[in-house]
């Protein structure tokens, strides 16, 4: 019988993340390790006690930290000051808690969205802290921005491996579809769903905010869940990693439209909403050091990965995040 050498505890194992990480582990699990996906149920990590109970119940040894007050662009301009407060308390105590219990390695979660507004393209690592984020999220962006800070605190001055991934914009199962808290994709998805869901659309709208100019790279999240345990597994630095779809991968949100759309069988008119905030034009990112370690890394194309979230929303949309 295998002996378990490592205890991965996962925070926001019940998001979209953390469910593409449970289903890969399901399906490709190594005998010396223990996964143990939590959610907010579980703990509250913006509590320090709570956090602390947390560790002791299940002493952890590895820590997958996933988990975050997120919202789409609209709820980020709104609540700068809750995303920034929150996210900063959860951090700092699943970090300081996670070294006070001697873990051995965190890998955090941040997001291409807390780069520069103002910068050049592609971004890649070395670029995170140098100027102001777009003000639509600044709350979210500083919040995440201080986990590489602290990363690199705990590794110089305690010698841990604390890391961190930032991934592009993520997509999949599991999701979240609400309104007021979900990303580009989620929410143009629910869009069609309410649109779609009598069966008769050839006389709609479908109504996308914004002019459906801006530029993004997605990932999909089954993609990420793979790329997210080689970090754990094999990436022995505390410098930030980028996982996102190669440059070349780029779609405009009426890219995105179309072929969501397209999944949904939708045959109505798509409607630009140009009075809507667009929100940052590009942020596109270079994914030249994960290419160093994984050169041959294929990624899920698109409109492949589009068509599995769509198929998988309309089997399971009672009980998804609506």
């Amino acid at each position: 019988m295998s002996v378990v050498e490592k205890v991965i505890l996962v925070t926001g194992g019940s998001g979209l993340v953390g469910k593409a990480i449970a289903a890969e582990v399901a399906e490709k699990s190594l005998p010396d390790e223990k996964w143990i996906f939590v959610g907010s149920k579980d703990g509250d990590l913006c509590n320090k006690q709570s956090t602390e109970l947390l560790f002791e119940k299940y002493k952890p040894t590895h820590v997958i930290h996933l988990a975050a007050m997120v919202g789409g662009l609209f709820h980020n301009m709104a609540h700068n000051l809750d995303f920034l407060r929150k996210n900063l308390h959860m951090n700092d105590n699943v970090l300081q808690t996670a070294h006070e219990k001697n873990v051995i390695k965190v890998v955090s979660c941040l997001s291409t969205c807390i780069f520069p507004d103002k910068t050049t393209y592609p971004i890649d690592e070395t670029m995170i802290h140098n100027g102001p984020p777009h003000p639509s999220n600044y709350g979210y962006s500083y919040g995440k921005r201080f986990i590489d800070i602290a990363n690199r605190g705990y590794n110089e001055q305690y010698g841990r491996l604390y890391t961190s991934v930032v991934p592009c914009n993520i997509f999949g199962p599991h999701d979240n579809f609400h309104p007021s808290a979900s990303h580009v994709i989620p929410g143009l998805m629910r869009k069609l769903y309410d649109l779609s869901k009598d069966g008769r659309t050839e006389d709609k709208e479908f109504i996308v905010l914004g002019s459906g100019k801006p530029l993004r790279q997605f990932i999909f999240s089954r993609d990420l869940a793979k790329l997210m345990i080689w970090v754990l597994r094999h990436y022995e630095s505390a410098e930030p990693i980028i996982l996102s779809v190669d440059e070349s991968q780029e779609v405009t949100i009426s890219e995105v439209a179309v072929c969501l759309a397209k999944a949904f069988d939708f045959k109505g008119k798509i409607v630009y909403d140009s009075s809507a905030a667009d929100g940052q034009y590009k942020k596109t990112a270079s994914n030249a050091k994960l290419r160093k370690y994984l050169p041959d890394f294929e990624f899920t194309p698109f409109n492949e990965a589009i068509k599995t979230t769509v198929d998988w929303y309309l089997k399971n949309y009672d009980n998804a995040r609506n």
